[in-house]
Parts: structure tokens; sequence; C-alpha cells
């Protein structure tokens, strides 16, 4: 063992102990050097194997490397030590403070609604289908039976996009689509998103949740969409809720039909909720066209069927007592986490 290769430990040792990131790295460097089997340790050890003039020049060298460089790695040591109690000291938890509560999401109403109406026709054996927002002329309108300049377009007006293509004004086009791949029974429901070009208002809106209906088979009577409907009055508004089916007019069904519900507030008394009339409209329905069967290459002499659609947002309003459609879209969470 010479001078020159005890500076080189001490360099080298003075290298890592200044470089070290870490108390346990710093550890690892003091028991490399000072150990019990550590590189001065052993150069300790081993001066007894030395001539005398040797002897107690390495072994000063060895003693004085061995102090500065106990002195460093005690000074890198208190350092390490003063940032970690900086650290806890940053990081502590006061834990007089009072508790965060984590806020919770919750589903929007409508969509809470369309899952509750999907809910009750699937446990009748309807299934639920889907189809596209962007539609055409004969999905939309003819195949259901609107003709081409006819005044009933009107009753569903729509958003053109030109080239023959528009946005849905209801979820009837879903009704031609399954029918056309698919032959009877069908037995379907089918909720999506509308539009069309209504003012903004408390009762209107040019975007709207609809769920659509269809049943189709042998045999399939006005009874059978009356007992259909009843339940789902009854299973939407409460046991006690009545039903009242009153004429009316739809281009793909015929008969049609208009359900009103006994108003969910006074019980069918009249208040001002439901202008003193006792009910509340709720739905469109009837028997499906023979034409609209026709249309998607059914036999309409062997097959009838019933069909019927709602406004989902019509449907929230009267179930939570909401007067103004506008609440659903304003995204005031004061209102949206009532449900």
């Amino acid at each position: 063992m010479t001078r020159e290769e005890i500076t080189k430990i001490r360099q080298d040792a003075e290298l890592l102990i200044t470089s070290a990131k870490s108390l346990p790295e710093l550890e690892q460097i003091r028991i490399k050097l000072l150990g019990r089997k550590g590189e001065l340790t052993l150069i300790l050890r081993g001066l007894s194997s030395l001539p005398i003039d040797a002897r107690k020049e390495i072994g000063f060298l060895a003693n004085q490397t061995k102090e500065q460089l106990s002195v460093l790695l005690e000074s890198r040591k208190v350092e390490f030590e003063k940032e970690l109690e900086t650290a806890a000291a940053e990081e502590r938890i006061d834990v007089t403070l009072p508790g965060r509560q984590l806020w919770k999401g919750t589903k929007h109403p409508i969509t809470q609604t369309m899952n509750e109406i999907l809910e009750i026709f699937m446990g009748m054996g309807f299934q639920e289908e889907l189809g596209p927002e962007i539609e055409t002329e004969w999905y939309n309108y003819d195949a259901l039976n609107f003709p081409p300049d006819h005044p009933a377009r009107d009753m569903i007006a729509c958003f053109q996009l030109g080239n023959g293509y528009l946005l849905r004004s209801h979820t009837s086009p879903v009704q031609i689509r399954v029918m056309e791949k698919k032959k009877p029974p069908v037995r379907i429901v089918a909720p999506g998103r509308c539009f069309r070009p209504d003012a903004f208002d408390a009762s209107h809106s040019p975007v709207f949740y609809q769920v659509e209906g269809l049943y189709v088979d042998e045999g399939v009577s006005m009874a059978d969409l009356k007992g259909t409907l009843e339940v789902f009055c009854k299973e939407m508004f409460g046991e006690k809720t009545k039903a009242r089916f009153s004429p009316s007019y739809f281009p793909f069904t015929e008969p049609s039909a208009e359900v009103a519900i006994s108003c969910v507030v006074c019980g069918g008394s009249g208040c001002k909720t439901c202008k003193s009339s006792g009910w509340l409209e709720i739905l469109g329905s009837g028997m499906v066209n023979p034409k609209v069967l026709e249309n998607v290459g059914y036999d309409s002499v062997k097959y009838t069927g019933f069909a019927f659609g709602m406004g989902i947002e019509r449907v929230a309003m009267i179930k939570y007592g909401i007067d103004d459609i506008r609440l659903f879209y304003d995204n005031d969470l004061r209102f949206l986490e009532q449900f």
C-alpha cells in the first residue's frame, strides 16, 4: 500500500459522499469505506505486515483519511436529515382540520329516466335497439308514410343537412331499420337523441330525447297496446295512476291515440299543473299503419303491430314535478344534485 493509493481512495470516497442522493446510499458508502471489511479498515489491519518506516507513514495517512471521511460522512448525514425534516413539516397533516368529503357524481336525470323507462319495457320482453342520428328522407319520412310535400311533415319538422340527409326528428326510423333486417315477431324499444327546429322555451327544446316502442306479430291488437301502456304508466308513476286513450292522428299508425295519465300532483281532481283537467298527456301511440309494414316487406294481412313514442324530458318533468325543460340543459349543479 502506497501514499498515492491512499490518496486515490480518499479522492474517490469524497466524490461518492458528495454525490450521494439519500441516507441509505450514504450508509452503503460508509460501510464500503469504514465497515468491518471496508477499504480503510483493511488497510489499518494490514499495517503489521509492513516495514516499520512504511508502517508509520501509511498508518498516519490511513488514520487521517479515516477521520476526514468520517467528518464528511457525518456532515452529509446531517444535511439529509434536515431535508427530511423540512419535507415532513411541509407535508404534515393537521388532524384538527375538518375532513374533506369527496364529491360523488350521479347520472343526469334524463339518463336516469331513460334507464327506468327501458327497464320497464325490457321487463315486458322488449329489446333495446339504436340507430343513427343522421338519417335520410326515406327512413325519417317516406317509409313512415309521410309522403313528400305532405303537410303531416310539419308535425315533426327536421334540420336538413343537404344531399338527402337530415338530423332525425324522432326515433321512429329505428323501427324501419330493424324491420328491414328482421322478420316478425319484432318487439323493440329505441331510445335516442332527436332534433327539431323548435324554439328553446319552457316546454320545447331543439335537442331532446325520445323512446320509441314497436311490437309486430300475428294477432297483435289495440288491446295489447292498451294493456302494455297501462302497465308502463303504473310502473313509472305509481300503482294508482290511471291511463286515458284519446283519438289522434299520426301518419305511421292507424288508428292512433294520445295517452294521458291522471295528474301526479292532484290525483285527477284538477290543479294548476294539469290545467284543472285532471290529466297530463304523456305519449302518442297507435296500431302500425299497413303501408308502413308493406314498406319493409311485411305481409300487412298476416301481421299487425302497435307503436308508441314518448319524450323522455316530458316523462321526467311529470315524474319529478319540473315545470321548465331548460333546467335539464343549464348544467346547474344545484338542480342536478337533487337526482
